[in-house]
């Protein structure tokens, strides 16, 4: 299994940091940070084979990238929406040239679960995020939350553009991996079980999971057992690996913790993934916000990398 930093830029200095602390690679989640992806919805060739290049020579790979957080006109039913299937159409074919293994789906823009948000704070005052359901219950009864696409009309979308990306993603070889809605709510677009039917509605060995373990805890499943269930299904392609404390059925909330500080063990979380079979990326995700560290978290990500390398040097000791 390779440990990923979530790319905070691509700068010289940045990817020199990610090689020095030990990261096996880099995800590249801004969208902004590929020249031409923004501007005509589809990544300039040369500029992405140039940051691929410039990631390799720090001997790290570059395994995901991921098309803009807001909505794409398809998604929200505009006119002329058609070109956005068009312009992933180039992006996938631009991958499969380029070697880059995933592909994020654009399914994630809106959740009701961001009106409970909360800052907390944890050992030695070290901060991080979560989901308060008392917060965002009070919040609805003041301001009730209005989808910008209804749940019907988002589902029709997402499997509409999975059926035509999907054949254009299987002669490229590469893989589609779609996150579950965080916070993961049944009144979320892509909820647990809509984001479980988005498999089973287009099946294909190119239609898969970006499996994150942090939101699955969220939700209230045993995590082990929910790793062995997606992984004898083939659909577990990608993860994000991160800690957390708290479910939503159990506690009506759940707040993200440092890798060492949750509910779960992580190291057991990781032998599962290697008893399965799972020989992907782990790509770390949500780090603290620690006293004295940069705009970049670096002192976070240094720790995070770590962490987990020594959990995958102890699952590989004899």
């Amino acid at each position: 299994m390779k440990v990923l930093l979530r790319q905070c830029d691509l700068s010289d200095e940045y990817i020199r940091f990610a090689q020095q602390i030990g990261a096996d690679g880099i995800d590249i989640h801004n969208a902004q940070s590929i020249p031409g992806f923004i501007e005509q919805g589809y990544p300039d060739l040369e500029s992405l084979r140039a940051i691929k290049q410039r990631i390799n020579d720090a001997n790290m790979v570059l395994c995901r990238i991921a098309p803009q957080d807001d909505a794409l006109d398809f998604m929200l039913g505009k006119p002329d929406g058609e070109k956005d299937i068009e312009n992933l159409k180039k992006t996938i074919e631009i991958l499969g040239e380029l070697d880059i293994p995933f592909l994020s789906t654009p399914f994630n823009f809106e959740n009701p679960g961001h009106r409970g948000g909360t800052r907390y704070g944890h050992r030695g005052g070290y901060a991080m995020g979560g989901t308060d359901l008392d917060k965002m219950k009070q919040s609805m009864e003041e301001d009730p939350w209005v989808p910008t696409v209804s749940i019907e009309d988002h589902w029709k979308r997402s499997i509409e553009l999975l059926k035509a990306l999907v054949p254009v993603a299987e002669k490229y070889n590469v893989k589609l991996i779609t996150h579950p809605s965080d916070p993961p709510l049944s009144n979320s677009h892509l909820s647990p079980q809509r984001w479980t039917d988005l498999m089973e509605a287009v099946p294909s060995t190119h239609n898969g999971m970006l499996y994150c373990v942090g939101t699955r805890y969220e939700s209230g499943v045993d995590i082990c057992e929910d790793i062995r269930y997606y992984a004898a299904k083939g659909w577990i392609f990608h993860t994000h690996i991160r800690n957390v404390k708290g479910q939503l059925p159990t506690h009506g909330c759940y707040q993200e913790v440092a890798m060492d500080d949750g509910s779960m063990n992580m190291f057991t979380v990781l032998k599962t993934l290697q008893d399965v079979g799972f020989d992907g990326g782990l790509q770390l995700d949500h780090m603290p916000s620690y006293d004295y560290d940069d705009e970049h978290r670096k002192i976070a990500w240094g720790y995070a990398v770590g962490y987990v390398k020594a959990l995958l040097r102890a699952l590989r000791a004899p």
